[in-house]
């Protein structure tokens, strides 16, 4: 499991004046839970760069004054305008304790329906799952070669080793839409469409110069 290392201080203030004056001097207030006890820091806002805004998954390895807490990031919370970062919560890892994260998903492998003109459609691309620490990996595998056209590979069907996946069975992870085809105009239908077309509809007046056979009659009587 990959892991990204951070240098962090610890905070004894966490009202909201003093987590407000780290913010603004560019530190992320932080906090530990799930150890023998909860611990609260901060760090420079750079140091979450590569955790956060990133596809992959990593552990941390969190220093704060002397001793290092081996985590996974558990929640992040954003400001709802400027998307700023605004606190993240870590959970410490205990050997002996189920972990709940979502890790990325990645497909393997070519779908059977590519060749007939089909198109992967990838629906998911995190899957929440429950397992120990030892069981983390940094993504989870999906082999599609199977996948023919209009076919899916769905949650209930994920099985691996001590991994619980927690999204609905029914839910598609990925799957092959069937292309779309034009139907053609059938030579009857374009007869029809032909003849509509050279017929005045009714109450149509007739063309200029097209003078009724009547009215010819009478002219040359006279």
């Amino acid at each position: 499991m990959k892991a990204i290392n951070i240098e962090g201080k610890n905070r004894s203030d966490i009202g909201k004046k003093s987590t407000a004056e780290l913010r603004k001097n560019g530190h992320i207030p932080c906090s530990i839970y799930g150890g023998e006890k909860n611990v609260n820091f901060y760090a420079p806002k750079v140091s979450f760069k590569e955790l956060v805004y990133t596809p992959e998954f990593y552990a941390a390895n969190i220093t704060v004054d002397g001793n290092t807490y081996n985590c996974v990031m558990q929640d992040l919370q954003f400001h709802p305008i400027t998307d700023e970062i605004l606190h993240i919560d870590f959970r410490e890892l205990n050997p002996e304790k189920k972990i709940t994260v979502e890790l990325p998903v990645k497909l393997e492998g070519t779908a059977a329906g590519t060749r007939e003109g089909g198109k992967v459609n990838q629906r998911m691309k995190r899957l929440r799952v429950r397992l120990l620490p030892k069981d983390l990996v940094e993504h989870i595998t999906v082999k599609i070669d199977h996948l023919t056209l209009g076919k899916s590979v769905r949650v209930g069907e994920m099985q691996m080793e001590g991994i619980e996946f927690l999204n609905a069975p029914h839910i598609p992870i990925v799957s092959v839409l069937v292309p779309r085809v034009e139907k053609e105009e059938t030579p009857a239908a374009a007869t029809a469409e032909t003849a509509a077309a050279a017929t005045p509809a009714a109450g149509t007046a007739p063309a200029a110069g097209a003078a009724p056979a009547a009215e010819k009659k009478e002219e040359k009587k006279k």
